[in-house]
């Protein structure tokens, strides 16, 4: 990403970016795409809020994966701070992934499909 780009994306912009390359290791979709992320919040002195979730509370990457988003966050130039806050509430569920993450894991329910009688005028 080249200054002028970076100049053009928005700090909140740059930090989803960020998270976009984040990926849990057990599903091959990043933690932003996947719908782990509930919100990101930057206040003016560039500090990073972001409320996060895991797929279940007894995911095996707990421990590991707010560390990383959180390093993610960090690394974005311009970003003074970051705390990340983990919850479950409301919990996770496959709705909150997006249409790209649904293909990637081969989950089928992304598209309404008319019914035949429809279809039939």
């Amino acid at each position: 990403m080249t200054l002028k780009d970076q100049v053009s994306m928005s700090l909140k912009d740059q930090v989803i970016k960020a998270f976009k390359k984040v990926y849990d290791p057990e599903m091959p979709v990043n933690i932003y795409e996947l719908g782990l992320i509930y919100g990101v919040e930057v206040d003016d002195a560039g500090f990073v809020s972001v409320r996060m979730t895991l797929t279940a509370p007894n995911c095996p990457v707990a421990g590991s994966l707010p560390a990383e988003a959180e390093k993610a966050a960090r690394a974005v130039p311009g970003v003074t701070g970051v705390k990340v806050e983990l919850t479950f509430d409301p919990p996770w569920t496959k709705d909150r992934m997006s249409e790209a993450a649904k293909l990637a894991m081969g989950i089928e329910d992304i598209i309404d499909i008319l019914p035949l009688g429809r279809l039939r005028r």
